[in-house]
Formats: C-alpha cells, sequence, structure tokens
C-alpha cells in the first residue's frame, strides 16, 4: 500500500504554513470527575470541545488547499478498528499522516464496576 506520493515538497510546504496557523481551541467546558473515595477531592478541568478542535483544523487547512479525509477499516482477526486519516492536497499529492487501532467493541456488553470502569 502506498502510504505517501513520491513528491511530497508541494503538501509540505503547504502544511507547514497551516501548522504556524493553527491555534488552540478554547477551553469552554468544564468537567468534574467524582472520585470512588470519599476521602478525595473532586477533580475539575477545563477543555475545549471536540467540534471546536476540528472548526479550526478544517478551516486553516482548507484556506491551504488541504483536504483532511478519514476512513476506517475493520481487522476481525485482531479485534480491532483501524482509523487512517489522509491529507491531500490541491496539486495531486498525498500522505497519510496517521493511523491508529483500537479495540472493537461494538458487539461486546461491557459492564461496570460502580466506578465507571468496565470489567468482563
Amino acid at each position: 500500500m502506498q502510504r505517501s506520493s513520491e513528491a511530497i515538497g508541494a503538501i509540505a510546504a503547504a502544511l507547514a504554513k497551516a501548522q504556524a496557523e493553527l491555534t488552540n481551541p478554547e477551553k469552554s467546558l468544564i468537567a468534574t470527575i467524582r472520585p470512588s473515595n470519599p476521602r478525595e477531592n473532586d477533580q475539575t478541568f477545563h477543555y475545549a470541545p471536540l467540534s471546536s478542535g476540528l472548526d479550526i483544523v478544517r478551516k486553516t487547512l482548507g484556506a491551504h488547499e488541504i483536504a483532511a479525509v478519514q476512513s476506517t477499516a475493520i481487522d476481525k482477526d485482531a479485534g480491532l478498528i483501524h482509523l487512517t486519516t489522509t491529507l491531500a492536497h490541491f496539486v495531486g499529492r498525498m500522505a497519510v499522516v496517521g493511523m491508529a487501532g483500537m479495540p472493537d467493541q461494538r458487539d461486546r456488553r461491557a459492564t461496570t464496576d460502580g466506578r465507571g470502569a468496565n470489567v468482563r
């Protein structure tokens, strides 16, 4: 499987420019995690919604004529779902920039141990 175009100079230059313009999304949401031990304190943290980060990335990449395409493939033998991200540039260049494998949980009936942790 080809992982990138033979000459990726154009997309690399466009990515470098786009990366220089990327900003962090505003951490506008608050989450609180309650401990299972009543003697421990709650942990509170601020975070940004995923949609805010995606909006920033789409706008910035689009300004440099870069498209991001994500696809999934199921590996039944390994019990994994693979996520592949491909970046394509208007001059016909492309690069696979990331592959991730995560356990396929679609058909499993998980239960929890009372603290939110999955047990089997």
